[in-house]
């Protein structure tokens, strides 16, 4: 009994430290900007994003989230033929929006 319960502590702190989200090809191509640069972009839609917050009693890094947050809105803008995403909101129980945008070549950097 005491393994089976040490072997899964075990694997809810390395399931809780480790990321399952990977970035698409389409994701590869899409930028992650503020507002304030995305003037001559042409909006074209919106993307949502969550993930776990917590495995069961064991919370996960607010940076870990973040990055998975902004890959599945990545993989999600590139699918929707987007090239730049701004988020709208901060992260909020493993949640966030964004907007996603269509930017010509020579406005991204």
């Amino acid at each position: 009994m005491l393994r089976v319960l040490s072997t899964s502590v075990l694997f809810l702190t390395f399931a809780a430290c480790s990321s399952w989200v990977q970035l698409t090809a389409a994701g590869q191509q899409v930028e992650i900007r503020s507002i304030s640069q995305v003037r001559d972009c042409e909006p074209i839609g919106r993307a949502s994003s969550s993930t776990m917050d917590r495995l069961l009693l064991i919370e996960r890094s607010s940076e870990r989230q973040q990055n998975e947050l902004f890959t599945l809105a990545r993989n999600e803008a590139g699918d929707m033929g987007g090239n730049v995403i701004v988020a709208t909101n901060e992260v909020t129980d493993g949640q966030q929006r964004f907007d996603v945008y269509r930017c010509p070549q020579d406005s991204r950097s």
